[in-house]
């Protein structure tokens, strides 16, 4: 006796069904699809230890190829600083009336250069980066979360640096100092959230990468890195809203707070009115809006 083997007919599917229903009623996802924001922040946590060793890593692997290696970490910054006096200081005089210049001068430098630094690795975190997007399933805001906090890393060696250079020129260990956590706390979430947004239009126009230095180069000139805005800003020559822009301009208010909490001659008078007030907004609007901003486009990172 043969056995005849009979499968059911093709289950009829409406015409009219359209493609979500149709993966609805097979209980099929989109792959890759963008998760609920909720969700975005639980996957980003969860990859926390990713995010720190991928940081480590990267700060590791920075000066491999250098004779000095991490040395490099403390000298970069600390050269840019002598030739920022030699020019500032020492030619356009801009250290007259500005005691402990070179304190002021360095913690400016360092300062900056973490701001500096983590939007520059933030703008190039996905398009540098298209092999891991593509390869892995991740949450794509760790990528310019982790190069922020590979220069928060760097920074915190050359605060050693600092500290030598602010004893040797008789700054005294003050309780003020830990002031220096909250504001680079906040700093940090400033430079986080301003990454993420270059790292989208960067993913998008990787031509940014580009523009990039010019602009912080202008920014830079602005923020009172090699001068005193508190000095400038005395005259009457400047109409209110420069004052203004370079009184609030975040880059100047992250400097100014570590300036007031390292050096005991910068003095609460030179900052801002509600200068922490602003630090936190900033870190706010920036932080926030910055997240936001590219988990909107997370589905897209990685293709085209």
């Amino acid at each position: 006796m043969s056995q005849v083997l009979h499968t059911p007919p093709p289950t009829a599917t409406d015409p009219a069904e359209t493609p979500a229903q149709l993966a609805a009623r097979y209980g099929l996802a989109v792959s890759g699809a963008r998760p609920s924001l909720p969700e975005y922040v639980h996957q980003l946590w969860a990859r926390r230890h990713f995010i720190t060793a991928f940081a480590t890593a990267k700060l590791t692997s920075q000066y491999s190829q250098a004779k000095l290696g991490q040395v490099w970490q403390v000298m970069t910054p600390l050269l840019n600083a002598a030739v920022y006096y030699f020019i500032f200081g020492v030619l356009l005089q801009t250290k007259k009336n500005v005691p402990d210049y070179i304190p002021f001068l360095v913690t400016g430098v360092f300062i900056w250069t973490f701001t500096q630094s983590s939007i520059m690795a933030g703008t190039r975190a996905i398009s540098s980066n298209l092999g891991l997007v593509r390869a892995l399933h991740f949450p794509r805001a760790a990528l310019p979360i982790s190069f922020c906090l590979q220069q928060l890393q760097q920074l915190l060696f050359s605060m050693a640096a600092l500290v030598v250079i602010l004893l040797c020129f008789g700054v005294p260990i003050s309780i003020s100092w830990l002031l220096a956590i909250p504001a680079l706390v906040l700093q940090f979430t400033f430079n986080a959230g301003v990454s993420m947004i270059l790292a989208r239009l960067g993913a998008r126009t990787p031509d940014i990468a580009q523009l990039m230095p010019f602009i912080l180069r202008t920014w830079m000139y602005v923020s009172g890195v090699m001068w005193s805005i508190d000095k400038l800003t005395k005259n009457d020559n400047l109409p209110h809203l420069v004052t203004v822009a370079l009184k609030l301009n975040p880059a100047a208010v992250y400097i100014d707070l570590m300036r007031f909490a390292l050096i005991d001659s910068f003095h609460a008078h030179q900052l801002p009115p509600h200068v922490w007030a602003a630090a936190t907004g900033w870190a706010l609007l920036a932080g926030v809006g910055g997240f936001i901003y590219f988990w909107k486009a997370e589905e897209t990172y990685g293709r085209g």
